[in-house]
């Protein structure tokens, strides 16, 4: 009887461990873990909703889910996105996914099992695209609001954490409303450097393929191809590292630049300054389709660092505008390792009043060896398999 009382006794302390390991792997693939969806997952044909604070929605990675409205996840709550989860939107720019202030989501796939969002009617503009509110510092103010579900973004915790994306691809996502209000294939407001953004394709958007404002959240392995706006966008102080960056333009009259980088239109020295990290970039353009046709874009008082970047098929590579950005990459060394392939004119300088300023001669660096993304203009082997590329 004492053996069975120990036993009895050691089988009590183990179950617990147990649950507890098993509950630390909900949103790997484990075939042990079986997920029960709840809440807004609990219909995939109806997918849209909130994610109420205290709540863990779990999507399941065997299921398509129909996104036919707007996602919320409130501060609070996480939605959790498996690896190989399929969501096609049905609820045109109506639909979107919005992490406001205090929510996480997280959708994590693999480079053999991406999580995909996508639309079957397979044109740009069908969806919202997914936007991320966080609480890093912006320019703007001390808090703003954004142009798509009109989150609060913004304020002093540089690590916020709004969760992860990792080998994720969003396809057919974005629109343009106004000028001062649309849809990219990511939005990234106020994000800080808690957060992971990695391996992530943003593909045939009708507007920005990622846009940063503000924040300091740093990002890697990613990709932005045919989308109908520019293909990196950041504004309002960001302040991140991006490493490894593959970006390709639409050929077919649509498309703006490479890179479009502001710091503050209105307020061009606006604290915190945008002035992030660029390292290992490709960008290439269609110089004989549509206008716009710059590699790099940087004006309205934005800093940066950038190096091993190669820029092919532009007018012009980089142009720089507005006195406080002239003034700051003409002093030199911030552009380093440049590879200009097909390019019309290597670099262009105006003044905030318009004037034409010479490019001084150490405002960049050539380098006809820069690898950009890692294979020059060829799809770098990173992307391989789950990028679709």
């Amino acid at each position: 009887m004492k053996k069975n009382h120990l036993k009895v006794l050691a089988l009590s302390l183990l179950l617990p461990a147990t649950f507890a390991v098993q509950s630390c792997n909900n949103g790997d693939d484990d075939p042990i873990t079986p997920v029960t969806p709840v809440g807004i997952a609990a219909n995939p044909n109806d997918f849209k909703g909130d994610v109420k604070s205290g709540e863990v929605v779990t999507l399941d990675a065997t299921k398509v889910y129909k996104l036919t409205g707007a996602v919320h996840v409130k501060d609070g709550g996480q939605l959790v996105i498996p690896a190989g989860t399929r969501i096609e939107s049905t609820g045109g720019t109506a639909a979107y996914v919005t992490v406001e202030q205090g929510g996480k989501i997280f959708a994590n796939g693999t480079a053999s099992a991406p999580v995909v969002f996508t639309s079957p009617a397979a044109t740009p503009g069908s969806w919202g695209g997914i936007v991320i509110a966080g609480k890093a510092p912006i320019n703007k103010g001390t808090t703003a609001s954004a142009e798509v579900g009109n989150a609060t973004y913004g304020g002093t915790a540089t690590d916020d954490n709004s969760g992860s994306l990792t080998y994720v691809r969003i396809e057919y996502s974005g629109a343009i409303f106004t000028g001062e209000k649309e849809f990219n294939g990511l939005s990234l407001f106020g994000v800080g450097k808690g957060t992971t953004i990695s391996n992530i394709a943003v593909l045939n958007g009708a507007d920005d393929g990622v846009e940063f404002f503000g924040g300091t959240v740093n990002v890697s392995n990613i990709i932005s191809v045919g989308n109908e706006d520019d293909a990196v966008d950041w504004t309002e102080g960001w302040n991140g590292t991006a490493t490894n960056l593959y970006t390709k333009r639409r050929s077919n009259g649509v498309g703006n630049r490479g890179i479009e980088a502001d710091n503050n239109s209105n307020d061009n020295n606006a604290s915190p300054r945008s002035n992030p990290t660029i390292k290992n970039a490709t960008f290439i353009g269609a110089k004989n389709d549509g206008t716009e046709s710059d590699g790099l874009k940087l004006r309205f008082g934005t800093y940066a660092t950038m190096d091993n970047v190669v820029l092919s098929n532009w007018k012009t590579g980089i142009n720089v505008e507005h006195d406080a950005s002239v003034s700051y990459f003409n002093g030199g060394g911030k552009i380093t390792n440049v590879k200009f392939d097909a390019v019309d004119k290597i670099a262009s300088a105006k003044s905030s009043a318009g004037a034409s300023v010479d490019v001084q001669a150490n405002t960049f660096t050539e380098n006809t060896s820069a690898t950009g993304a890692g294979s020059g203009t060829a799809t770098p082997s990173w992307a391989a398999t789950w990028s679709s590329l």
